[in-house]
């Protein structure tokens, strides 16, 4: 296994820059394609003996966050580097770590929905164990964020004896449960938030209707040359799951569909974007735990969604997007292709109830991602993770609220009673 590794200072930071080659495909030898895995660990000065925490990002499809970056650094790092040091994973096909983009599409659609296939979390695990194994750690923390949650438990499913605490906000994803269950009560979850959002601004849900109005006509077109639909402009709830996404909303809902700052916002509001393909080309088998999902959030739409335009979706995709969104056309053979793929099971209940994991989760009463009862349901399993259920934060506590410093303190108070 091949490895590279540079060291950079940044004031008080130290970070070192760890590429290894690893196999495309883990569970067999006879396939020798390779791809590069990339992290960063940071570390703070007087912190060179402090164990590693292994940050997994939401998504899929997006890499860490940059911790030198201003706009980037996530709010949480100087908790976790007081007791850390922190290693910022790229989960394979993202940021550094071999990422899959538009180029990859003239090998042909069939070729890169296989490649797609291999990308998921058990995969993802099998890489941080061997960046583990290459910083030399015998074990280490994990703090998982929304999907990384999901990439959390795969590893309690099969290396729980390498993980010393693990951390989950947001992230305890429904366990043996058909993805058609998951997106049925997500949509219950954006009923809720459309209602209190015009419960607050009652004079928008008019606003909502004539922008649908317009978005038919065909008059909502963005700065990349969408055409935007009635399915596309309704995802903007998507908002709606974060703390301040109220505000994003709101200041979108108040201005001229004509003008240019509605037109540039609108496209920054959509939770799907051509920066990521594989977000949009790969969501929905993020809770695929043994089945083919066959654009589970569009067959399960409830009646009173399509018959109330007003009510917002959020990471609800739509098989029409890949002939209406510029950016998903290119993708839309692949899509299609992992759409029908019957992907194996991901999660071993046995195991992550007799992981013996410890730990603390955040869990969000009102998520609109990630439902509160299956996050519930699979707690169950994990006796020793402190379970902090609250709806002071929406789904990204953690980058806006001091969450994981509350989850440390749970953590390390299990231990002193």
């Amino acid at each position: 296994m091949k490895s590279t590794t540079t060291v950079h200072r940044l004031l008080d930071l130290a970070v070192e820059e760890h590429t290894l080659t690893v196999p495309l495909v883990w569970d067999d030898p006879t396939d020798t394609r390779t791809i590069e895995i990339f992290a960063r660990v940071v570390t703070r000065d007087g912190g060179d003996s402090l164990p590693f925490l292994v940050y997994l990002q939401g998504g899929p499809g997006h890499e860490a966050p940059r911790p030198f970056h201003s706009s980037t650094a996530p709010p949480w790092l100087d908790e976790a580097l007081a007791h850390y040091r922190v290693v910022m994973l790229d989960q394979r096909g993202t940021g550094l770590s071999t990422p899959v983009g538009d180029d990859d599409l003239a090998e042909g659609s069939a070729a890169v929905a296989e490649h797609l296939t291999h990308l998921r979390a058990d995969a993802i695990v099998r890489d941080c164990e061997a960046m583990r194994e290459h910083l030399g750690a015998i074990t280490w923390s994990v703090l998982g964020q929304s999907f990384g949650g999901f990439t959390s438990l795969a590893y309690l499913s099969t290396h729980a004896a390498s993980l010393a605490d693990v951390f989950i906000t947001g992230g305890l994803s429904a366990i043996g449960r058909h993805p058609d269950d998951v997106y049925a009560l997500c949509y219950s979850k954006m009923r809720d938030a459309s209602e209190r959002y015009y419960r607050r601004f009652p004079e928008h849900r008019d606003r909502m209707r004539r922008l649908v109005d317009h978005a038919d006509a065909g008059d909502i077109v963005l700065p990349d040359g969408e055409v935007v639909s009635r399915s596309r402009l309704r995802s903007v709830g998507s908002a709606l799951g974060m703390n301040e996404g109220w505000q994003t909303l709101w200041s979108l809902l108040e201005r001229d569909h004509r003008s240019n700052a509605f037109r540039h916002d609108l496209m920054h509001a959509m939770p799907y974007n051509g920066r990521n393909p594989l977000y949009f080309a790969f969501h929905e088998s993020s809770y695929a735990d043994g089945h083919a999902t066959r654009w589970s959030a569009e067959r399960v739409e409830p009646d009173d969604f399509r018959e109330d335009v007003t009510l917002f979706t959020g990471e609800h995709i739509r098989r029409e997007w890949t002939e209406t969104v510029p950016a998903f056309r290119p993708w839309r053979e692949v899509t299609l292709e992992l759409a029908e793929f019957e992907w194996p099971r991901l999660y071993d209940r046995v195991a992550i109830e007799a992981s013996g994991a410890t730990g603390a989760a955040a869990v969000y009463t009102n998520d609109v991602y990630v439902p509160l009862e299956f996050s519930l349901e699979t707690a169950g399993l994990l006796p020793g993770i402190d379970l902090w259920v609250t709806s002071e934060h929406e789904h990204n506590g953690l980058r806006s609220g001091p969450v994981l410093s509350r989850l440390i303190d749970l953590a390390h108070g299990r231990r002193i009673r």
